[in-house]
């Protein structure tokens, strides 16, 4: 029996046309309506035990338009949420262990995973190249000095060190790890499996310009590729966070947050850079996989027999 691609994994649990719909919905709930819930929960306990406004202060951390460093936290906890969410969705729903939506190993592969962070800078700097031959891309125009560094500014620095990384994880485990899962054993097409994920991926970011959002459906598409291409999400895991990391950077250290959390004003021009980004990281990932003798498919079980009781 030949061994599964990531997008196939579903066929191994439970059968029903029905769970993919279901869980997709499920998933939506349990991180865009429970896990806000709790995280507001904690933060208005945290006011309430220090004696601070508990009804003022979450109006502030919910005000994403001037963000503070408590909202950011709050934004990347409730989006990280989306890992433990996706672990029960695929658990309960359809019966497969959780650690198959990290990969076909199934786990992790951390080796592969520093290696692709290296790959991103590569590719991040091919686009820098790329950008200063393009003309002026508009968008928010960057301070000629920089910004000069604040209590905030620190603040805002070490949420996105401690929390992007997660809540760019999180983000990848929903859209690149279940809905791939989803939509893959649903159709049983590579295509569809990539591309309504990252529809939903682009959609999901809000209002948005043109060129912004055919901007994050290339992430979304090159990412997918990359989940089945290398059996895993440590690619596109990888590449969310680098992306990330390099936009609140340049927000914190040239304009602000809110221009970072609410982009606007996009440039077809942008689109020859992201493109050139994406199409370098591909093939750098995919080689490194190649070369490192990384399985795009399974090698055995999914679902493993329960051992007998002595």
């Amino acid at each position: 029996m030949r061994g599964l691609a990531y997008h196939e994994l579903h066929q191994a649990g439970r059968p029903g046309w029905w769970r993919p719909l279901i869980g997709t919905l499920l998933l939506g709930f349990l991180t865009l309506g429970v896990a806000p819930l709790f995280w507001q929960a904690a933060y208005a306990f945290y006011l309430a035990a220090t004696g601070q406004p508990v009804l003022d202060g979450l109006d502030r951390i919910l005000d994403l338009s001037r963000p503070t460093p408590a909202s950011l936290a709050l934004l990347n906890l409730v989006l990280a949420s989306s890992i433990p969410a996706a672990w029960l969705v695929n658990r309960w729903l359809h019966g497969i262990p959780p650690r198959w939506l990290s990969s076909v190993r199934p786990r992790i592969r951390w080796r592969f995973f520093v290696r692709c962070i290296g790959l991103s800078v590569v590719a991040l700097v091919a686009t820098v190249i790329v950008s200063t031959l393009l003309p002026q891309q508009g968008g928010t125009e960057l301070a000629s000095e920089p910004n000069e560094f604040t209590r905030t500014i620190r603040d805002f620095l070490l949420v996105v060190v401690l929390l992007t990384p997660l809540q760019a994880a999180g983000e990848e485990y929903a859209f690149r790890g279940y809905l791939t899962q989803a939509f893959g054993g649903l159709t049983r097409s590579r295509i569809v499996a990539v591309l309504v994920p990252a529809v939903l991926f682009a959609l999901a970011h809000g209002a948005q310009d043109p060129p912004i959002f055919v901007d994050r459906l290339a992430f979304g598409i090159v990412a997918g590729v990359l989940v089945i291409r290398t059996g895993g999400l440590e690619a596109g895991i990888a590449m969310h966070v680098l992306n990330n990391f390099l936009a609140f950077g340049l927000a914190l250290t040239f304009t602000d947050m809110g221009s970072a959390l609410n982009p606007t004003g996009g440039s077809w021009w942008s689109i020859p850079a992201t493109l050139t980004q994406s199409l370098v990281y591909l093939w750098l990932a995919t080689r490194a996989a190649d070369r490192m003798g990384l399985s795009a498919t399974t090698s055995g079980a999914v679902l493993e027999p329960p051992r007998p009781r002595v």
